[in-house]
Parts: structure tokens; sequence; C-alpha cells
């Protein structure tokens, strides 16, 4: 994961996709699956948030001009609300930095190559 900057470089993308688990009753994350619950999250690194086709994301997180890299996927995974006050997701957050990280490096590895 060296193409991710420090400290996200220390994920194991291997670790994440396990870790990845909680995330998956609401997030698909395979190209062309269904969004769910929440947006089909295959290919969401390094893009723009809410840009999903098909999913109906709030006013407040269309609003927010997020990119999705990993300084903001970090914010976002621990605390959604903190980005997004009207966010739909209703994830309480993950306190756990390497955890997180861990999840990035999977999300990074989850797209076209």
């Amino acid at each position: 994961m060296a193409a991710l900057p420090a400290p996200y470089n220390t994920g194991d993308p291997v670790a994440g996709e396990a870790k990845f688990a909680q995330c998956r009753s609401c997030h698909a994350i395979a190209k062309g699956a269904p969004n769910l619950t929440g947006p089909n999250l295959y290919g969401v690194f390094g893009h723009k948030a809410a840009h999903v086709e098909g999913f109906e994301f709030s006013d407040d997180l269309k609003n927010a001009g997020l990119t999705l890299d990993a300084p903001t996927l970090d914010k976002w995974i621990e605390n959604p609300k903190a980005l997004a006050t009207g966010t739909k997701m209703t994830y309480a957050g993950l306190k756990n930095a390497q955890d997180r990280y861990d999840i990035i490096a999977y999300l990074a590895t989850q797209k076209d190559q």
C-alpha cells in the first residue's frame, strides 16, 4: 500500500476485507452489484462522495463536496455524521484507527485497474 500516504499505507487490504464484513449488511462492493441500504462501494476510492448511480444520497452529503480519499474516508468511517450531519448512514463509526486503515486499504483495491 505504498501508494497511500502515511499512516494509511500501514493498512492491510486482506485484513480490511475481513473487517469490511461489518459493512456488508448495507454495502455491496462488487463491480455491477446493486445498491443495498447503502450504495455499492466498488470503485468509490478517490471519487467524489455521493456519485454512485441509482442511489439517493442525502442533500447534506451531496452538498458536502467530499472526495473519498484516504484522509476523508478515515474521518467518514470514524464518524460519518461529523462530515455530513444529515447523512442517511446510521453507522455509529469505527474508533480503532488501524481497523480504519485496513478498510481504507481494502477499498483502495476495489476498482478497475
